[in-house]
């Protein structure tokens, strides 16, 4: 422990650097995932009295729940365009400038949403989740990237799990001013539907005083002098020998290769607390107890993750997600039958989140970033991305609907994506701690030549039966 905290001392502009890509990046981008939850009835509200007072009656349930779901489900369609971009942007101009624009857009979309309320505009909100979902979606593919780039193999899983730290806290800091005692009232729901845009302009002042990552100057621009001056910068005096050999092989392994183009219940934890029946004036803090346990779980992960490694992190957090998620639908078939049940209901989402955010949460950033090249990371990321975000505009969209026809059993699909999602990283992914890119990528060869090797041997065996019964 004390030769970690030596280093984080010895590291501690890298450390400086991190909270600022932190708090305008994923901290954004958690926040803003959390804070739709509670500015909901307000906006729902909003929406009904602007129709009103234009065409002079009252939306249908039905269509003000649709219209709800699109305010959702285009922050995530958002997402999605940003993730396709990132690669792009990223390989054009690197992480640092991609982010200072992305900074820009971003206030851009928070004055839409904080001045919809003025304007009597809800249209103005579309508008405002939409560009808020590009900037999160370009925001979480290259914060994650750089945070990885630019930190030292003895720090990388570390460093990668900060990204979801301040995701975590994002959330928090969400359910937080979300409490009707700060910004989550009828009076004040569009200022806090705007406060990302003041975070923005903390990174946008800030992040210029930081270098671009050394990997990406080395690897893309050629620039040897430019790569071991970001190090000195971010890392300090000293030798960086093999640091720099390892981005050297990697450059040799990807010569000649051009940059590639190519889960979770966030926006409805209400409407899980009410399938539990609790009561609606403590589901506020209810919400904000499950942020706080993640935040605080996503850290243990953080200082755990190096000693254990990736994979086991990863298989066992599946498994015992899948497992909660079992239990927590027992839980809500009998909360009406036994009503201490809704109670084992709270306290079950309370471990789901807690073993999320010591599992997956933070490995699967940090595998991400450490079994791809520079020339294939972007590509890597704006996949997965695609992936996350074609999840979640789908919850957006059919959640509050599966949960009014479903009930428990909306929870399903989920179970099953994580049983299968634990088997697929038993099967095919190595261990990554400690391992320069060019080690793991040896290792999925060897994977696959042992895979290969072992289908021959299958074949060649059957063959020799084949010809034995023929004699």
């Amino acid at each position: 422990m004390s030769g970690f905290l030596s280093d984080l001392v010895q590291y501690r502009k890298l450390l400086l650097m991190i909270v600022v890509l932190g708090i305008g990046g994923t901290h954004l981008s958690g926040f803003q995932m959390s804070v739709i939850n509670y500015t909901s009835p307000y906006i729902q509200k909003f929406i009904n009295e602007t129709w009103l007072e234009r065409y002079g009656s009252v939306l249908h349930q039905e269509t003000l729940t649709l219209l709800w779901s699109v305010v959702v489900s285009l922050y995530c369609l958002g997402g999605m365009m940003g993730c396709l971009c990132s690669g792009y942007l990223t390989a054009k101009f690197g992480k640092k400038k991609c982010l200072l624009l992305n900074d820009v857009i971003l206030i851009i979309a928070t004055l839409h949403t904080g001045f919809s309320r003025t304007a009597k505009s809800f249209e103005m909100i579309l508008v405002g989740r939409f560009l808020e979902g590009i900037c999160a979606g370009i925001h979480l593919s290259t914060h994650v990237q750089y945070a990885g780039e630019i930190s030292p193999k003895k720090l990388r899983g570390f460093i990668n799990v900060t990204s979801s730290v301040f995701f975590a806290l994002g959330k928090t800091v969400a359910r937080i001013l979300g409490l009707r005692d700060l910004l989550g009232t009828e009076d004040r729901w569009n200022v806090l539907l705007s406060f990302s845009g003041l975070v923005a302009l903390i990174q946008l002042l800030f992040l210029p005083f930081f270098p671009e990552s050394p990997p990406y100057l080395l690897l893309q621009k050629g620039d040897k002098a430019g790569c071991l001056k970001a190090m000195k910068q971010l890392w300090g005096e000293g030798n960086y020998h093999t640091e720099f050999e390892d981005l050297m092989k990697e450059k040799a392994i990807t010569k000649g290769t051009k940059i590639m183009n190519v889960l979770e219940i966030t926006f409805y934890t209400s409407e899980i607390f009410q399938t539990a029946n609790l009561q609606e004036n403590i589901i506020p803090y209810v919400s904000l107890g499950v942020s706080v346990s993640e935040l605080i779980s996503v850290i243990f992960c953080s200082s755990i993750i190096d000693r254990f490694g990736r994979r086991i992190l990863l298989c066992g957090g599946y498994l015992l997600m899948a497992l909660i998620l079992v239990l927590l639908e027992t839980s809500l078939l009998l909360s009406d039958q036994f009503l201490w049940m809704r109670y084992c209901s709270v306290i079950l989402i309370f471990l789901f989140i807690i073993a999320y955010g010591i599992g997956p949460a933070g490995a699967a950033l940090s595998v991400n970033n450490e079994i791809f090249t520079l020339s294939t990371r972007a590509s890597a990321f704006v996949i997965g991305g695609i992936v996350i975000w074609l999840g979640l505009t789908f919850t957006g969209m059919i959640f509050p609907f599966a949960v009014m026809l479903l009930g428990p059993f909306c929870f399903l699909i989920f179970i099953a994506v994580l049983i299968i999602s634990a088997i697929l990283i038993y099967l095919f992914l190595p261990e990554t701690k400690g391992k320069s890119i060019s080690e793991i990528t040896e290792e999925f060869k060897t994977r696959q030549f042992k895979k290969k090797r072992h289908q021959a041997v299958e074949v060649n065996t059957t063959e020799e039966k084949t010809f034995c019964t023929k004699l």
